[in-house]
């Protein structure tokens, strides 16, 4: 546990987003009423869907053939999954990205509301959904994905995670995008679970760290070379600390 919350203290988009949460704290304790679970529940599960929709459709996408975009792609994901290790590829490197798209994000949900709820209130209600409840799951989230991670002492739970979670990246990269625990339903509901005869048909040694790319393909190695790494995938690299 120790070892885990050292790392989430570390994350740079947990440090930005825990101001906008305390705020929602506030504002929750200033309109204590029967709608805020409502608003809770709705922004927890809306950002699981985000977890898995982003997992899959943006960081799992056709590798960009632009050697800028595949850069950002590898610090974003690739590179995770070539060092799975390493905390500094536990995130990417944009550390506001949480916060704008939690902003674009309530004001989405502000301007559909307003017609019914009147402005304070659809802003209100959005603001909590989405800074409270959303970024609560987005930080059991990150809890989920960095436990699974490293080489701790695991009770039943950190061990059940780390099976389903290390299952993506040693025996199937097109499977379970879900990594908060008990939300393995997204994955089933989507028809990406986990199963061992289509994850052995899959399965390919030499391309399973790299996402099913060659990993002596240039925009790798480039990549690779860009960000200063000189191991070779699936090596332990020295950490570096997240600001």
């Amino acid at each position: 546990m120790k070892e885990t919350l050292s790392v989430l203290i570390r994350m740079g988009s947990l440090h930005r987003l825990l101001p906008f949460w305390l705020f929602g704290i506030w504002l929750i304790s200033q309109n204590l009423s029967w709608w805020i679970p409502f608003a809770l529940v709705y922004g927890y599960v809306a950002q699981l869907f985000v977890e898995y929709a982003m997992h899959r459709f943006l960081y799992h996408r056709v590798p960009p053939t632009a050697q800028g975009t595949f850069n950002d792609l590898y610090r974003a994901h690739i590179g995770h999954h070539e060092y799975p290790t390493d905390p500094e590829f536990f995130t990417g490197d944009d550390h506001w990205y949480a916060v704008r798209f939690g902003f674009v994000s309530v004001a989405i949900h502000t301007l559909v509301l307003w017609p019914f709820l009147g402005l304070q209130f659809a802003l209100s209600l959005s603001y909590i959904a989405l800074f409270v409840g959303s970024v609560s799951a987005f930080t059991f989230y990150e809890y989920c994905h960095t436990i699974s991670h490293l080489n701790v002492p695991k009770g039943r739970l950190g061990q059940y995670i780390t099976r389903k979670h290390l299952a993506h990246h040693f025996q199937d990269h097109n499977a379970t995008f879900q990594v908060s625990f008990g939300f393995d339903w997204i994955d089933r509901l989507f028809g990406t679970a986990h199963h061992k005869d289509t994850a052995r048909a899959r399965f390919d040694r030499k391309t399973m760290l790299s996402m099913g790319m060659d990993p002596e393909d240039l925009r790798l190695v480039t990549a690779r070379k860009a960000f200063g790494i000189t191991e070779r995938p699936g090596a332990k690299r020295a950490r570096v600390d997240q600001t």
